[in-house]
């Protein structure tokens, strides 16, 4: 991974919790049912980089406000990528 300054994992877990107004063991969760990637520091300690703080909002956001579930959060999030991929390889973006 290229690391640019909105991809540097810099956040502890707590602190991107607070950040986006979730409970640690919540992104713990969304990282289980595959939904964010943190960085693993060597001593395997999460950290986050604020795309990653982006996601969680964005997660956090489909979940309370409009009652998506990881199913369909994950649905959501793949089709966002694939979108970006494609947009990339035609020179939209």
């Amino acid at each position: 991974m290229t690391a640019g300054p909105d991809t540097t994992p810099v956040y502890s877990i707590s602190a991107a919790a607070e950040l986006v107004g979730l409970h640690p063991q919540t992104l713990r969760t969304y990282e289980a049912h595959g939904l964010v990637r943190p960085y693993r520091a060597d001593n395997g300690q999460r950290r986050y980089s604020a795309r990653d703080i982006e996601r969680l909002r964005q997660i956090r956001d489909l979940s309370q406000r409009e009652g998506i579930n990881t199913a369909g959060i994950r649905r959501i999030i793949e089709l966002q990528e694939l979108l970006l991929r494609l947009q990339t390889a035609l020179g939209c973006r």
